[in-house]
Formats: structure tokens, sequence, C-alpha cells
């Protein structure tokens, strides 16, 4: 039986259906539904029931699934075990943040592939909240406050972050000097979030209030420049406003908690060593670039 094949299977039953099976795998759909042919074909059984909508398991396909993902897993890691060490092959799939992803994690993920010829990268850009099981990401980088789930982070470093306007906005309504001072003013915001600052070693927990959110640093450091509001935002999306004056940090005495960036995978005993190799390399490229330093003024 080929392991393919059956990798394939998961992938279309996970995905719900050949296209979106397709797009994950990098191939074309004539490729995908050929392999589940042969499948079928050798099992003697019909694992998915096709239609206009997608596709959807048998009760043959649901009991196979599970035994397919096992084997998929023990081919995986008996492959790891006898590689040369260093040496990755096979496909990462990475969910990485579209806020700056592309600017500032990109260049290492290159680095990750020139550093592993044999080894396909495909990454996926976007600020949404990407579900790495239901979506088929081997991992993902994920930037901020941690929130509860059932997923294991491992923390390449910590993102330091400011309170900022624009020297126009601090011109025209102040600058709030003390947390309490935050509702007061207009601030631009990704939805209905909390700030938090440090009061000495106390944490002290702000609802700011503000008509302009975007789901996109990159876009909230733009209105803030814009003199919509303050704005709460990480040292790497603003360093290049702060060097050239069109933000400027505020209520400096009440620094913000440091967040993290995190590799995110799905739960499991062990995870896989591409997964570990990338997150090694993270760390060891993040604490050399400065804009994540924390230092920016």
């Amino acid at each position: 039986m080929n392991i393919e094949d059956l990798s394939t299977f998961v992938e279309v039953a996970d995905a719900g259906g050949v296209s979106p099976a397709a797009r994950r795998l990098g191939l074309s759909k004539s490729i995908v539904s050929r392999r589940l042919a042969r499948l079928e074909a050798e099992l003697g059984v019909q694992l998915l029931a096709r239609t206009t909508r997608g596709a959807a398991l048998t009760e043959a396909g649901v009991t196979f699934r599970d035994y397919a993902a096992r084997v998929r897993d023990e081919m995986d890691g008996a492959r790891e075990a006898v590689l040369p060490a260093g040496d990755l092959r096979g496909r990462l799939r990475i969910a990485m943040p579209l806020s700056f992803g592309p600017t500032h994690f990109a260049p290492m993920l290159a680095e990750m592939a020139r550093r592993h010829p044999q080894l396909h990268m495909h990454t996926a850009y976007s600020d949404r909240f990407v579900d790495l099981i239901a979506e088929g990401f081997d991992c993902a980088i994920r930037v901020g406050y941690l929130q509860d789930s059932n997923l294991i982070a491992k923390r390449i470093g910590p993102i330091y972050g400011k309170l900022v306007a624009s020297p126009e906005y601090i011109e025209k309504y102040g600058a709030p000097q003390a947390p309490g001072e935050v509702a007061s003013h207009q601030a631009v915001m990704q939805g209905t979030e909390s700030w938090q600052f440090m009061d000495g070693n106390q944490i002290v927990t702000v609802n700011p209030q503000g008509r302009f959110k975007a789901d996109n640093a990159n876009a909230l450091a733009a209105a803030a420049a814009a003199g919509l509001g303050i704005a709460w935002l990480p040292d790497c999306i603003i360093h290049d406003h702060l060097a050239t004056g069109t933000l400027f940090p505020i209520m400096t005495d009440y620094p913000p908690p440091p967040a993290g960036a995190y590799v995110i995978r799905p739960p499991g005993q062990y995870p896989a060593c591409k997964v570990r190799v990338l997150a090694d390399l993270l760390i060891e490229l993040f604490e050399k670039d400065p804009r994540f330093a924390g230092t920016a003024l």
C-alpha cells in the first residue's frame, strides 16, 4: 500500500474535499483523485462519497481514516529516525501572521529552506485565528499573550510594545499620563481587546475605546500615524515610525508587559523533527534581529 496514497486520503478526509486537500498538498486535483482511486481499488471499498459540495467519509472511510493517519505518522517518525542528522525532508506547512510575517519572519523561513534543500515549505499568511488541526497545518507562529488551548507552544522570544501617538494627535488632544486616562482618548485597535500596563510590579488592565479598528497591526500603525488615536503596538511594527518621528512613545512610566512570539503545534506526544528544528532556528535568529530587541525609541 502506497504511503503517499494513505497521506493523501487523510488530507482529503480532514480538508473535506479533493480541492482543499490539493491546495494543502500543493498538487493538482487530478493527482489527488488518482491517488484516492488507487487506494480505494486496492482496499476494495469506497472511502469517500463525492458530491458537488465536496467529499464526505463513508462508514468505511471514517474507520480507515484513523488507521491511515497512524500509519502515516509512524512512517514519518521512521523516516526521521534514519535520516542523517540535520537532514529534513517532506512538507512543512506553517501559518504565519500577516502583520509582520512577510517582513520579519519570512527571511527566517527562507534561511530554514536554505539549510534544508530537501524540505518543502508552504506558508500561509493571515491575521485570522487559524485552526491548525482542521486546516492541516504542522505549526503556526503566533504573537501576543497566549490564550488557554490544547495546543502546545514553544516560546521563541519576547515581543515588546509601546503605547504611541502621532505628534499631531498629542498636540491636539494631549497624551494620557496614567492608565486611568486611556479610556478618555480615541484608540485605534483590533476589536474589543484590553490593554495591560505595568504600575511598578502590578499589572493594570484598561479597556480602550475607539472608532477605527483593523485586524492588521500595520494598518493600525498607519492609522495612529495619521492622527486617528493612540495605539498599543509591538516595537517591531513601529520601529520605522519611531525612527522617523511619525509616532512617539507616550505614557512611558507605565510600559506594557512583554508579550511573546511562539511556535504553536497540535497536541501530540512528540513534535515532528522539522517543527523542532524550525523552532530552534527561530530562537537563534530572533535574538539577533534588532527589531525584536525592545530598545526602539
